[in-house]
């Protein structure tokens, strides 16, 4: 499994053992017809960074980085905040495992203002929570 997959799917994993209740409702990519809130839909992007210290001396890559997109969607303003805040708890400061690979703890990098999205029909609150992982190649 690539260092893309495999630092999404232990992402996952790790929101997936929320179980609430209510359980929480984690969306890979794309959302289901007909779903409603509360929600948190993830996207990942991953890059090999360019720093010094993610080199070997045989100069290639060693870092892999993902950051994880969630949209923590509710039906109002305090459910999207409580989606967050379920998030949160799943993601900042854990360590996750991804086999061959030594992680650093996953870090909050960023938030986005909540916006209101109506495109659906029903009116829901969307709040971007951006969260980090980082590994090297377990030797």
């Amino acid at each position: 499994m690539s260092g893309d997959a495999a630092h999404a799917d232990a992402m996952l994993a790790l929101l997936r053992a929320d179980q609430g209740p209510p359980p929480l409702v984690v969306l890979d990519g794309r959302v289901p017809p007909a779903i409603t809130p509360p929600y948190v839909l993830v996207y990942f992007a991953s890059a090999d960074p360019e720093d010094a210290e993610s080199r070997s001396l045989a100069g290639d890559s060693q870092r892999h980085r993902t950051r994880a997109y969630a949209h923590c969607v509710g039906a109002n303003a305090e459910a999207a905040r409580i989606v967050a805040d379920r998030v949160r708890a799943a993601w900042l400061d854990v360590t996750p495992t991804v086999d061959g690979r030594v992680c650093w703890p996953i870090r909050r990098e960023d938030g986005v203002q909540a916006e209101r999205d109506e495109t659906a029909g029903a009116a829901a609150i969307d709040l971007v929570e951006v969260y980090r992982l980082e590994s090297v190649p377990a030797d």
